[in-house]
């Protein structure tokens, strides 16, 4: 018989929420978070309730700004970085490092507003922060090279990013965007991150950083963050759709921009024989539900392979733990070592849901499919949020699943017969930020991994965004604008000598590294 989990003492929303007002008063009252804009905090913008996916219960809401609020943050904020670019550079590492010395104080407290408000896992919660802390971090040490000769933009770097990584993706950028000489403008992503964004904005802002900080909807602060003469760069991490709106602006008006967008990254498996090590990165592979951009969700299997595949994938699959993030089977465990927890949210649980249903209706053969049984819940909660793993063989071409990236805990495998088939099938997307090839031969391996399209690919081993002076981008439609990662995200935040050309997937022309 399962034990009975009990919620980790100290660890409810309504202790992280107690702390957000204890630490950062001027961000956070009883009943609301506010924006912020004009270096000031504002308790503007209509309410919209939020749920917690760990639970379905309400967190902080969204403060939503309508677009003429947005437009005047955004010219508050070229004010704000007409002031700033003339900061010594000195000042500027004093003030950014200082920042993070109050972020690593409050480490615990943002990792725990991750959970609560995206449903990561206390460790990757913790991975999130820490790598927002120390990337940026090296970016002090190593800033002065990258800005020699360089001056910032002519207005604010505009960041519209996905709700999976606040910290490490979105904190990141806005802090070495403004250690590069730029105000910086952000929206809060729609689906998560409120608390913890504005938390992280409030420490920063103390020592004296030009950060605006708005919620609101996409569409209809667009014109405001996108299409506003005062942006000067517009830096985007999301889906093709709302990517391709972004991109179309940016291209008529001329702006600078950086454009990370989705794409299927796919797995190889051909004439390969390591299952060992393969079962131990499948498994790493679900790593927060599969919810990266940086996910594998797609193996192509050489047919000749595919019982020796199943042997050692099945394992793997079935290995994985998921559920309640701050679960515990006593108050003093320390909280569970989990592989994922839920879904961003109910919706995206049961779109995952159907969209199986719907592949496996037109003909694609269910491998694995996981119970919510097995999972690691309260007792009674509300499990709307959460999708055990699956993995379904050869979706149709009909189905989305055939050619798009689920973002959740859903592989696909697809068998092919010749090096063609596997090429065609690894590019079926148009374009992916990484990919990854086992194959024994090195010499196959080094003529295949060239024909792959994907920024990154890994031999025997996964790819991810990565860290400090490692490049990223993407191939295809996964990426428009300049590609970003070490000194590339300073200089695309930055101008260089007159008629220089950034590294990048541009409207006329693709330059790599």
């Amino acid at each position: 018989m399962a034990p009975i989990l009990v919620l980790k003492p100290g660890t409810a929303w309504q202790d992280a929420w107690r702390r957000c007002l204890d630490t950062a008063p001027e961000a956070f009252t009883e009943d609301r978070v506010r924006n912020l804009w004009n270096g000031r905090w504002h308790a503007d913008g209509h309410l919209l309730p939020c749920q917690s996916p760990v639970d379905g219960s309400p967190i902080a809401g969204l403060p939503r700004l309508d677009p003429d609020g947005a437009h005047q943050a955004v010219r508050a904020s070229l004010d704000q970085h007409r002031a700033w670019r003339d900061v010594p550079l000195p000042e500027r590492k004093a003030r950014v490092t200082a920042a993070l010395d109050a972020l690593t104080e409050h480490r615990e407290l943002l990792s725990l507003l991750l959970v609560w408000e995206i449903g990561k896992p206390w460790r990757l919660a913790q991975a999130d922060v820490d790598r927002a802390i120390d990337g940026v971090r090296w970016y002090v040490e190593e800033i002065d090279r990258m800005v020699d000769g360089r001056v910032p933009l002519p207005g604010p770097v505009s960041n519209i990013a996905s709700w999976n990584y606040p910290m490490s993706v979105l904190v990141h950028a806005m802090l070495v965007q403004i250690l590069a000489g730029n105000a910086v403008i952000a929206k809060t992503p729609t689906d998560g991150g409120l608390a913890c964004l504005t938390l992280a904005s409030a420490l920063a802002v103390r020592e004296g950083l030009p950060i605006t900080l708005v919620s609101g909807s996409g569409g209809e602060l667009s014109e405001a963050l996108v299409r506003a003469p005062e942006i000067g760069c517009v830096s985007f991490v999301g889906g093709r759709d709302a990517g391709g709106r972004v991109a179309a602006d940016v291209a008529d008006l001329g702006k600078r921009h950086i454009l990370e967008q989705e794409g299927l990254n796919c797995w190889g498996v051909w004439e390969y024989s390591g299952w060992d090590t393969l079962s131990g990165q499948i498994r790493k592979t679900f790593d927060y539900a599969k919810q990266r951009c940086t996910a594998y969700p797609r193996f192509v299997v050489q047919r000749q392979l595919f019982d020796r595949f199943l042997g050692a994938y099945l394992p793997a699959v079935r290995s994985v733990v998921f559920g309640h993030p701050l679960a515990v089977e006593a108050p003093d465990d320390p909280l569970p070592e989990l592989d994922f927890g839920p879904v961003i949210n109910a919706a995206k649980a049961k779109e995952l849901a159907e969209l199986v249903d719907d592949a496996i209706d037109r003909g694609a053969v269910p491998l694995h499919r996981g119970t919510l049984a097995a999972g690691r819940f309260l007792p009674g909660q509300d499990t709307a949020g959460y999708m055990p793993p699956v993995t379904l063989l050869a979706p149709p071409r009909s189905s989305p699943l055939h050619h798009a990236e689920p973002f959740g805990p859903v592989d696909t495998v697809v068998l092919v017969d010749t090096e063609a088939e596997l090429l065609a099938a690894m590019n079926a997307s148009n374009g992916a930020l990484v990919a990854s090839l086992s194959c024994d031969d090195e010499r196959t391996a080094a003529r295949l991994a060239p024909q792959i399209r994907a920024f990154k690919v890994g031999l025997g081993a996964p790819r991810s965004r990565g860290d400090r002076d490692e490049l990223f981008g993407g191939f295809g439609a996964s990426w428009r604008g300049a590609f970003v990662g070490g000194e590339l995200l300073v200089r695309a935040v930055t101008d260089g000598p007159r008629g220089e050309r950034l590294p990048g997937n541009f409207p006329d022309y693709h330059l790599m590294p």
